[in-house]
């Protein structure tokens, strides 16, 4: 089987790439890593020369092109059924699959006011309407989905699922934004991940800096 490409843009701020690389990363699976910096407010041109949308991530199979995450982490989950991006539980696939789109979907207002960075200091900031509603919603997805589960992920083993709420578990730290036991504990079980001290560590070595970003 041919290896897959992932191309992703600035691990530092890059949430969209953060998503699919963390869940092929997570369970194991082999892929070439091509990173295109967004270094330049039009757009790096570069990444429009692979990307039919201008933008990434986007997952290269010989010459299939996948784009968004979400979709890139399904074909992953059926080129490699074995991995473990999904649940095993035809129902459990289906919640799985809800939430992850409703990640997808939702929550503009945090997104908006708190944008990922990895490398920025714990620090809170005023918080615009709407971001307080996001917050507890997605705290009750993760508080119902480890309930049911046992934990420590929110399908048991580490899935797509997780991977498609990393961005927001940074969010949630870097601008202090939770309290819950049960929140930080899931928190700390992600951050905890070999995948995810990977990318944390590549972001230490990256020169670049979106000023945008640096809220």
């Amino acid at each position: 089987m041919d290896k897959p490409t992932l191309y992703i843009a600035n691990k530092n701020y890059s949430s969209w790439s953060f998503r699919p690389w963390m869940a092929l990363t997570g369970v194991g699976i082999d892929f070439e890593e091509v990173l295109i910096p967004f270094d330049d407010a039009a757009g790096n041109p570069n990444i429009k020369a692979v990307s039919p949308t201008g933008r990434v991530p986007l997952l290269k199979h010989g010459a299939l092109k996948i784009w968004e995450s979400l979709p890139i982490i399904e074909y992953a989950a059926e080129l490699y059924p074995d991995a473990g991006l999904l649940p095993g539980d035809r129902a459990e696939r289906a919640l799985a699959r809800s939430v992850s789109m409703e990640m997808l979907s939702s929550f503009r207002a945090l997104r908006s006011a708190c944008p990922m960075n990895i490398r920025r200091p714990k620090a809170k900031i005023a918080l615009p309407d709407g971001v307080d509603a996001d917050i507890s919603r997605i705290e009750t997805i993760w508080r119902d989905l480890l309930q049911q589960s046992g934990g420590p992920f929110l399908f048991g083993a580490f899935s797509g699922a997780d991977a498609m709420f990393a961005p927001v578990v940074n969010r949630f730290d870097i601008y202090d934004l939770v309290s819950r036991n049960d929140t930080l504990a899931y928190m700390e079980t992600m951050k905890a991940h070999p995948a995810w001290r990977k990318w944390e560590e590549a972001t230490r070595a990256e020169p670049w800096i979106v000023p945008e970003d640096e809220v």
